[in-house]
């Protein structure tokens, strides 16, 4: 008696027993799983530590610990100053949860930069914007002094003076009045309204750049949690909108970065997926009853396949400890392949019975019959699977280390769970023959035109070899995203623009010294828009630009400490904004050039104003001082700008640049857009050229994308060489291994052609669709091969192409089922799988029997 036989005869003599220790396991198993059941979901960890590149990126992240974990937070405000007070508050309220927030920082503000600000200009730009503030010096004036509605005509009025002695015209005027009149009229319909003091004064528009502002947050975060950033992700949101900072006042908060990446990136994975994963068991379940169509069977087969999964589950993490985004994926591998041996045994068992009758009989014949393909099928996938486990691609490796002990599980639970299940629920005799006949016309017409199959089948391999040389790797991972989530549109939105992209390098150095020389020549280069260090907040030339301030102050004295005059009262207030009205009025009616229809606007608005009650004109009156005050008080703060020097540096800026053992850091800005692949192989190359050892994003998207490739490819060769060896030493013919890998590296080559042909790339997620099918194929190639061998003719319509097709149907449903799959990484994968299982099931129906030809006994019974 054969061991598998021996097997299946002992666990249906013994059924109770088998099931009993069978219930025990599982029941153990269980209370691993619910008790030790943790995923790790920093993608950090997917990749080896030992890799140089990962070294630098660790010892990077340990010298400057505040850089790594960070929410980045985007403030877009409708005006400079409400996008500046927005970011200001919002840092203000966040420091004050250290319990959530561990760092909070302003790269592009605070005090610091609110007092030295002017000195980081260049002398030009210093001259510049002196100048233009001292020119409007004598308006600003009126205002500062009189900082009332009567204060504001007077200021409109003085700025017709200018208009009479020709200083200045209607024309370049029209802007500042549309400001004025968009800002009354939306006060007095009751709308947020401010006016933008900073822009008026600046005399253009402002730029994107003034319209945004950022705040790094490190949040304390929960690695235990599928989500370990979305607690403090959530109370941020929550500050936010108490503070009032929301669209219909003018600011948007938007999240990007590591953590919110991270945690949307799992959100997007596991949206719908309760909702998948029963919809595929309910596709199974149907599945099954077409192959099996005996609901004892399929109850058989259910049972021992989640028996397995959690047997499976149990020694996965007690293997590994936690589980990884990828690992985690065992999960559907497990239902996808493992109930591919279920399946063979019972369409097995039901041929046998009704052949021979008798339950016992068809169990133990079915052992015997299946018993050496399916050991081989098991042996060839676990070997697939634990080729992982030499890789530098940790995420994988531990999911093949899993996947392995699954198959290992779902093979013996096949054989010793599954007959006993049977023998217990003693499903009825198989009335029906259980072979498809009509195939037999198929399987005579490849035998009659053998050559015409291979013909066709490498003329159709040859036409698409021009495909298969353009196939593309996106090696982008935010490709692999889906462009609608937050996190992943503001993160495109940054890096579209080289000034805010977050794509940069990062380089350390023992000592701030040692980074200076590099910093030059790294600046040089034609890739690079900017290189920041320490040195930067230290500007040049600051003893001419100070000696520019101190000449400039006198002149702005009267706006910085005006003499204040008495408040108007109701009257008075009246008055002046009819007499400036009317001046308005008349100097559009006399405009021959652009610019009277926003002078006659302006004075309309301001009778309205003069006729409006108190609240009214008190709204209006806060839309069009708020951010007045804020000018003046920030000229104030910017003429006490003092020399800057190291030492002087506020604590938060050295720590920032310099950590406390001394080493130092550069952060490399990309002069071009890196979502262009050429562009960021170029800018990393030009880097790594000075500082071989800059780590930052650039370089774990160029670095990981190799890892994962090679990782993929060192899998495939050693699983080539394991499963040939296994192969070999169970079938003792080189040629008989070439027929059994042959047709599937042939499936592989034309669903690589079909994938390039429909615009789908290959990616650093979809990549495993590969090993996977690679996997199911030799399982179903070695099914064929054994009957070829034991002399079995017409395959096609056997039992055994039954078990085939209806186990491929399922491992399409469990794995083509991700097709649907929100997230663009994970429908990539599915589709590629569908692919795939197309091409394997065609070589597997077609190919394989024509390359195979008459049974091998059939040819020996010739010979003879």
């Amino acid at each position: 008696m054969r061991p598998v036989e021996a097997i299946v005869d002992v666990c249906v003599r013994r059924p109770w027993h088998v099931l009993a220790v069978a219930a025990l396991l599982t029941g153990l198993s269980l209370w691993v799983a619910l008790t030790r059941f943790a995923i790790n979901t920093d993608t950090a960890s997917l990749i080896s530590p030992s890799l140089p590149w990962r070294q630098a990126e660790i010892a990077f992240d340990r010298a400057f610990p505040q850089r790594t974990e960070l929410i980045v937070v985007v403030v877009d405000g409708r005006t400079p100053e409400i996008a500046e007070e927005a970011a200001e508050r919002l840092s203000e309220a966040l420091r004050g949860d250290p319990g959530t927030f561990r760092n909070v920082d302003r790269p592009d503000g605070g005090p610091f930069f609110a007092k030295n600000g002017l000195i980081f200009l260049l002398e030009q730009e210093l001259k510049a914007t002196l100048d233009s503030i001292s020119e409007q010096a004598g308006l600003l004036s009126i205002l500062a002094a009189d900082p009332t509605l009567r204060g504001l005509a007077r200021t409109l009025g003085a700025t017709l003076v200018g208009l009479r002695t020709g200083d200045i015209t209607l024309e370049e005027l029209a802007p500042r009045y549309e400001a004025f009149a968009e800002a009354i009229e939306a006060a007095l319909a009751g709308k947020p309204a401010r006016l933008s003091w900073q822009s008026l004064v600046s005399g253009h528009p402002p730029g994107p750049g003034d319209l945004r502002k950022i705040v790094l947050v490190r949040p304390v975060m929960d690695y235990g949690a599928l989500q370990p950033g979305a607690a403090a992700t959530d109370v941020l949101r929550r500050k936010a909108a108490e503070l009032g900072l929301l669209p219909e006042n003018g600011v948007t908060i938007r999240l990007t970065g590591p953590v919110p990446l991270a945690d949307e990136e799992f959100a997007t994975v596991a949206e719908n997926m309760t909702l998948n994963i029963g919809l595929t068991l309910l596709a199974v379940g149907i599945i099954l009853w077409l192959a099996l169509r005996s609901p004892k069977l399929i109850l058989a087969v259910l049972v021992t396949l989640f028996a397995g999964l959690i047997v499976t589950s149990a020694l996965g993490l007690l293997a590994v400890g936690r589980l990884n985004l990828i690992s985690v994926a065992f999960f559907v591998l497990f239902i996808g392949l493992g109930v591919d041996f279920g399946i063979q045994y019972a369409v097995r068992y039901r041929a046998e019975r009704h052949n021979h009758g008798g339950l016992g009989f068809g169990l133990r014949a079915a052992g015997r019959e299946v018993g050496f393909p399916l050991t081989l099928a098991a042996l060839s996938l676990i070997a697939g699977f634990l080729s992982f486990l030499p890789t530098d691609f940790s995420g994988v490796s531990e999911l093949g280390l899993i996947a392995g002990m699954g198959m290992a599980v779902a093979y013996l639970a096949s054989f010793t769970l599954l007959p006993a299940l049977i023998e217990v629920l003693r499903p009825g005799p198989e009335r029906a023959p259980v072979e498809t006949a009509w195939l037999a016309h198929v399987d005579h017409w490849i035998a009659r035109h053998r050559p015409l199959v291979i013909g066709i089948t490498a003329a159709v391999v040859l036409a698409g070899m021009p495909a298969l040389l353009n196939l593309r790797f996106d090696s982008d991972p935010m490709n692999l995203r889906d462009p609608r989530v937050e996190s992943v549109a503001t993160f495109r939105d940054l890096a579209s623009r080289p000034e805010t992209s977050p794509t940069t390098l990062d380089i350390l150095y023992p000592s701030l010294e040692a980074a200076r020389a590099d910093a030059v020549r790294i600046a040089a280069l034609p890739e690079v828009q900017r290189v920041a260090s320490l040195d930067s907040f230290v500007p040049p030339n600051q003893e001419e630009k100070l000696a520019m301030l101190r000449a400039a102050e006198p002149g702005l004295a009267a706006v910085l400490d005006p003499d204040a005059v008495p408040p108007p009262n109701p009257d008075e207030t009246a008055t002046a904004l009819r007499q400036t009205a009317e001046a308005l009025r008349k100097a559009a009616e006399g405009a021959s050039a652009p610019g009277g229809p926003a002078a006659s606007r302006l004075a309309a608005s301001m009778d309205r104003l003069a006729a409006a009650p108190a609240e009214g004109q008190q709204a209006a009156l806060k839309a069009v001082l708020t951010d007045f005050d804020r000018l003046v008080a920030t000229l104030r703060t910017a003429f006490t700008a003092e020399k800057i020097t190291h030492e002087t540096l506020p604590r938060e800026i050295v720590e920032s640049w310099v950590a406390p053992d001394g080493k130092a850091r550069l952060e490399v800005q990309p002069k071009h857009d890196l979502s262009d692949p050429a562009a960021a192989e170029a800018f990393v190359a030009a880097v790594r050229s000075i500082a071989p050892h800059a780590s930052g994003a650039p370089v774990t998207i160029r670095e990981s994308g190799a890892t994962i490739v090679r990782a993929f490819t060192e899998a495939g060769l050693y699983s080539l060489v394991a499963i040939t060896i296994i192969l070999w030493i169970a079938m003792r013919r080189l040629w008989d291994v070439a027929l059994a890998i042959g047709p599937l590296i042939l499936a592989g080559i034309l669903t690589l052609q079909t994938a390039q042909l429909v615009g789908l790339h290959l990616n650093f997620a979809n990549i495993i669709a590969l090993p996977l099918m690679f996997g199911v194929g030799v399982a179903f190639h070695i099914y064929y091969l054994i009957a070829w061998r034991q002399g079995v003719a017409d395959v096609l319509a056997s039992s055994l192409t039954r078990a085939i097709f209806f186990s491929a149907l399922t491992t399409g449903i469990a794995f083509g089922s991700l097709w649907a799959s929100s997230h663009p990484g994970t429908a990539s994968m599915g589709e590629l799988l569908a692919i795939s299982l197309v091409f394997t099931l065609l070589a597997a129906f077609f190919v394989v029997p024509a390359f195979l030809g008459p049974p091998r006994k059939d040819r020996q019974l010739q010979a003879a």
